[in-house]
């Protein structure tokens, strides 16, 4: 593959300026996830005011993980393409008029609609944090990068609910939305102010044309197999949260605003622990079965948090799922930079985002009432959320990673020769 390369491919700057632009996609991810839970952490509110579901909304709230599944692989080619500044700004300039566009839905095919363009838009967000640390950062110091880069989007939502949380109470929720359309422009300003030199390198490895995921590689579904399933716990646990806090525990929405940022702050952890772990203890180990394990074993913890009344107690373990759940992402990305080059960094975290988002739409279908096309039913339901089973949900979350894990450990044996022969992103 030709490509043109930076005079220094490695960093941009020396010094300080390199973490600058994963600072700048830490905003990002902030932004997306402000955007993207305060729909979720409102839910109670929103449910009482339009007469929707629980059933509708978490329907209503599976076509963002739909349109997100195909708008990673797509923002990933084409930030590899026309690069960071662009694209990013291009990304962010849709999914902020999508968020604002919520405040004026009240059914459910206006919400589904406004989830859905969102979806689109936050594609961008993961594949060009794993870009930005790729351009700006040597490899001993990627991981951490990439954590950062991620980490904002963890901090959005645990000020999400502090923030917006008490802003929509007193002013009411639509105007939550417009609120979040005043932070997507400031961000896209600050963007557009550092990402350039020093903070950027002025040119970077780029294909000379689009490169699209193969899905015929066996790498992908290695990728895919130790990401999507094994990280999928922040992705239903924050969506369904504020439900079963309100629901199963019984707390009102100003006791769900108080408790339900911990999560996102753990995932946070997550992704800064296990990113300054694999750095350490996987530097150059293409499959890390001893961690993937010690991951597994801990995700199972998920599956007791319905088993006790006690608020404290089930917060305890929601959160230390999403720690986990950190841990996975940061390990599946680490082991997939082995089996992807450099200039493809961006359309390797698509792949694995996007199929992360694309279980999430499952799974929330599934628990749900399923999907269904002009009559056809493409996933059964089971209808646990109306129903209100809890265990059963939980312990489903709580197994798919050791599920993931056992097959990515049979594709990756196969393709671990393979990966030799490739030019890892050095």
């Amino acid at each position: 593959m030709s490509t043109t390369q930076a005079a220094s491919p490695n960093v941009a700057a020396p010094g300080w300026h390199i973490w600058v632009p994963c600072v700048g996609m830490a905003l990002c991810s902030w932004l997306s996830f402000v955007d993207r839970q305060v729909l979720n952490i409102l839910a109670p509110t929103i449910i009482k005011d339009t007469g929707l579901t629980n059933q509708d909304f978490t329907a209503a709230t599976s076509f963002f993980f739909l349109t997100y599944t195909l708008g990673n692989p797509v923002w990933g080619t084409v930030i590899d393409y026309i690069g960071l500044r662009k694209g990013m700004l291009l990304a962010v300039a849709v999914w902020t008029a999508a968020s604002m566009a919520h405040s004026w839905m009240g059914s459910f095919v206006g919400f589904a609609l406004a989830r859905a363009v969102l979806g689109i838009g936050e594609g961008g967000t993961f594949p060009g944090g794993l870009r930005t640390a790729v351009e700006t950062l040597p490899p001993a110091k990627r991981a951490r990068g990439i954590a950062l880069s991620f980490s904002g989007g963890t901090i959005g939502a645990v000020m999400m609910p502090l923030l917006l949380g008490p802003l929509a109470i007193s002013y009411g929720w639509r105007n939550a939305f417009l609120f979040t359309g005043a932070l997507g422009i400031a961000w896209m300003l600050i963007w557009a102010a550092i990402a350039r030199p020093p903070f950027l390198p002025a040119t970077t490895s780029k294909p000379q044309k689009a490169m699209w995921p193969n899905f015929g590689e066996r790498r992908v579904w290695s990728l895919i197999l130790s990401y999507a399933l094994p990280a999928i716990s922040p992705g239903p646990v924050l969506t369904i949260l504020a439900l079963y806090l309100g629901q199963g525990l019984h707390l009102t929405q100003a006791q769900v605003n108080n408790v339900v940022w911990v999560p996102p702050l753990t995932w946070g952890i997550g992704y800064f622990f296990w990113g300054w772990a694999a750095d350490k203890f996987a530097t150059t180990n293409r499959r890390p079965i001893g961690m993937f394990l010690v991951l597994c074993a801990a995700s199972l913890t998920l599956g007791f948090a319905t088993w006790t009344t006690s608020p404290t107690i089930a917060i305890a373990l929601i959160s230390f799922s999403t720690f986990i759940g950190g841990g996975f992402q940061m390990v599946a990305l680490k082991a997939g930079s082995f089996a992807f080059p450099r200039e493809q960094a961006a359309m390797m975290t698509g792949i694995a985002s996007g199929s992360w988002s694309l279980v999430n739409f499952i799974l929330l279908n599934a628990i749900g009432a399923g999907f269904a096309i002009w009559g056809w039913q493409i996933i059964p339901g089971t209808n646990w959320l109306n129903q209100r089973h809890w265990e059963a949900i939980f312990w489903l979350i709580a197994v798919l990673p050791s599920i993931g894990i056992a097959g990515w450990y049979v594709l990756s044996r196969g393709d671990e020769q393979k990966a030799q022969g490739r030019r890892p992103m050095a």
